[in-house]
């Protein structure tokens, strides 16, 4: 059988420092990360303090960074799902980290869900959802047709079993719901200047890496399709600030802040931006 040309080799620059390889999966067009890690191993490569998503710490320069964008990127993505809203509100936050999603939106009326692998986590976002959130194996205790809106906040990339869980997301939604996803975008002018190490990379903690073409024709072999595609446009400075370190050992902001700026300059024409946000609905 022959094997699929390897994209790229990769570094895990967080943890392990093992090497990796890109293949471009022929069904989706999407890149794999090969090899993946055992799904009972695959948390030993999320053991490190430097995973922000984890901790609400604002120790050095990347951490204060990542919490000021984060702030308002909470602001603009409450105000879409509120554009999605109906009277009754539901809300499934997947991979919901620290909470501060769920949180906002519980205090602007959503009745809200989370679920949240990583105990740490987990355990600081009960405290600011009045214990909304669940582990990865209570995703199956919901009721189908559960929800208005389920997001995925950069976190459709770190699932295993991929086909499974988009058929899982489609039940959970209800008939008219709207499911939003947040992921990088590896066609996008920072992915190509920085190749091997651009951080949004990320392996293994990243299983696939998609572009827009594999987005749609994954959410279409379950029948849903991509109504809207949005920019996160902040992904570009924050994504080359972490790639510059990872290059050089030095997180060199003028740099990183040129190349995220000519990145989102270009993806206004070509609209490939670092990172997208695509919001899926049924046929």
């Amino acid at each position: 059988m022959k094997k699929n040309p390897i994209y790229l080799k990769v570094k895990d620059h967080s943890v392990s420092g093992e090497e990796f390889e890109l293949v471009q999966n022929q069904t989706y067009g999407f890149l794999e990360t090969t090899p993946q890690p055992k799904e009972e191993k695959l948390f030993e490569y999320y053991k490190t303090e430097d995973y922000i998503s984890h901790t609400d710490a604002k120790r050095n320069v990347l951490e204060k960074v990542y919490h000021f964008v984060r702030n308002i990127s909470l602001k603009r993505k409450l105000k879409l799902i509120d554009s999605f809203s109906s009277t009754q509100k539901t809300l499934l936050d997947i991979g919901c980290g620290t909470g501060d999603f769920l949180q906002i939106a519980q205090q602007n009326n959503w009745q809200v869900s989370g679920i949240e692998p990583n105990q740490q986590a987990r355990e600081i976002a009960n405290t600011k959802t009045n214990h909304a959130v669940y582990t990865t194996e209570q995703l199956q205790e919901f009721k189908k047709n559960s929800f208005d809106v389920i997001t995925l906040w950069h976190v459709l990339e770190h699932l295993p079993n991929l086909q499974d869980q988009v058929a899982v997301f489609k039940s959970l939604l209800k008939e008219n719901g709207t499911l939003i996803i947040a992921v990088p975008n590896y066609k996008s002018f920072d992915a190509a200047h920085y190749k091997n190490v651009w951080a949004a990379l990320d392996v293994p903690r990243h299983l696939w890496h998609f572009n827009q073409d594999s987005i749609a024709a994954l959410f279409a072999s379950e029948k849903m399709k991509v109504v809207k595609t949005l920019p996160m446009k902040f992904d570009a400075y924050y994504v080359s600030l972490l790639s510059e370190k990872y290059k050089t050992g030095f997180m060199n902001p003028f740099k990183a802040f040129w190349y995220g700026f000519v990145s989102n300059c270009k993806a206004r024409r070509s609209g490939e931006y670092s990172s997208l946000i695509y919001v899926i609905k049924n046929h």
